[in-house]
């Protein structure tokens, strides 16, 4: 079972995460040959959303985060958290984790309900006050493929997205068109003008959301690696593979305080 607690310092996880890459050494090996065979061309994405991120998504993330409150903002970050358990519940189910589905069960219809819409983390509260465990949890459909076998196949970086694998790409694509409240393209019985109007902009808004949960830590992961390419493909490894084994990790979608 993995989870993590309520808003934790987002720094000092990521201080943690270099600090335990650093011990394993990022320098390349013939596993990580084996693991990246498309290095070259990964290398060639990695730098174009380099050149994305600073001239287009990351002067916006700062931009919200300057002047959008931080209570609102704590309540953007808490709703779309609250949608993604609709995907860690039903990703817990196929992987027959029952008690995280429970748990993330739970979390959904307290916050959804009493938390009006997820806007407000009451579940996260109640855990953080009683013996009742219905912390946040992580699990999506890559892990869950991961859970019966399925390998990872070479490392990508995908382009605008990141760092992934195969089966990682696949479990994305799955999580996002067939489960996520927000992005799937699955609906009742139709997709019509109206609805995708109404989801495109708060899927971006997510993904903004997504990348000014980053912004504390970008001078850090800069100062930290010798290569920045090296570095994210060897975390982003490391952390799918504690993942799928359901280790507690320290979980990067974590809430802003």
């Amino acid at each position: 079972m993995t989870y993590y607690s309520a808003q934790p310092k987002f720094s000092v996880l990521l201080l943690l995460l270099i600090f335990s890459v650093y011990l394993s050494g990022c320098a390349s090996t013939e596993v990580d040959n084996q693991q990246d065979p498309f290095e070259s061309m990964n290398r060639k994405v990695f730098n174009f959303n380099e050149t994305i991120d600073k001239k287009f998504i990351e002067p916006a993330a700062r931009g919200y985060k300057r002047f959008v409150p931080g209570p609102i903002a704590m309540v953007v970050n808490n709703a779309f958290s609250n949608a993604n358990d609709v995907v860690v519940t039903g990703n817990a189910l196929l992987q027959l984790n029952f008690e995280s589905a429970a748990a993330s069960a739970t979390r959904f219809l307290i916050n959804t309900t009493f938390g009006l819409f997820g806007a407000i983390d009451i579940a996260s509260d109640i855990s953080n006050v009683s013996d009742i465990n219905i912390s946040k949890r992580n699990e999506d459909f890559g892990q869950t493929m991961g859970h019966y076998g399925v390998a990872n196949g070479p490392y990508l970086v995908l382009p605008f997205m990141g760092p992934s694998t195969v089966r990682d790409a696949v479990g994305v694509g799955v999580d996002s068109l067939a489960a996520h409240p927000v992005t799937t393209i699955i609906y009742l019985n139709s997709v019509n003008t109206l609805d995708a109007a109404i989801r495109t902009p708060v899927a971006a808004g997510m993904a903004l959301n997504e990348r000014v949960q980053l912004l504390d830590v970008d001078k850090t992961l800069e100062e930290a690696a010798f290569d920045k390419y090296e570095f994210v493909r060897d975390a982003y490894l490391q952390r799918r593979d504690s993942l799928v084994r359901n280790e507690d990790v320290v979980d990067l979608d974590v809430e802003e305080e």
